[in-house]
């Protein structure tokens, strides 16, 4: 699994990627279309067109890393596409979207704040 302790976010290009490209080639889709740097404190998730492979790709300030992920049976519930390319994940959406679970229709307890008691 992807140590995420030294990462500050996690960014998913919600078109789907040609997965014949490797690191150099997802460097290329992070710099243009999702228009952030390779080699900032983030992961980077792309998703194939079958939606049964993901590719993940962080620097880790030694080099890139690049993991990749194949279901046997089953496809990753991707987000559909809006007018941005890209979005932003917390820990907890990138383990649901890892789990299957579909990110659109999960939702966590709205945060309260209150200024008193009565």
């Amino acid at each position: 699994m992807i140590q995420l302790s030294g990462l500050t976010n996690i960014y998913l290009h919600r078109e789907v990627v040609d997965f014949r490209k490797a690191i150099n080639g997802l460097m290329v889709v992070v710099e243009d279309e999702m228009k952030l740097s390779p080699f900032d404190k983030a992961l980077f998730v792309f998703c194939n067109r079958g939606r049964d492979k993901i590719k993940a790709l962080y620097w880790d300030e030694t080099g890139f890393c690049l993991w990749y992920k194949r279901l046997e049976k089953d496809k990753f519930k991707w987000p559909r596409k809006s007018n941005e390319s890209t979005m932003s994940l917390s820990e907890t959406q990138w383990s649901w979207l890892l789990s299957g679970l579909d990110l659109t229709k999960m939702k966590t307890h709205q945060a309260l704040s209150y200024e008193a008691f009565r």
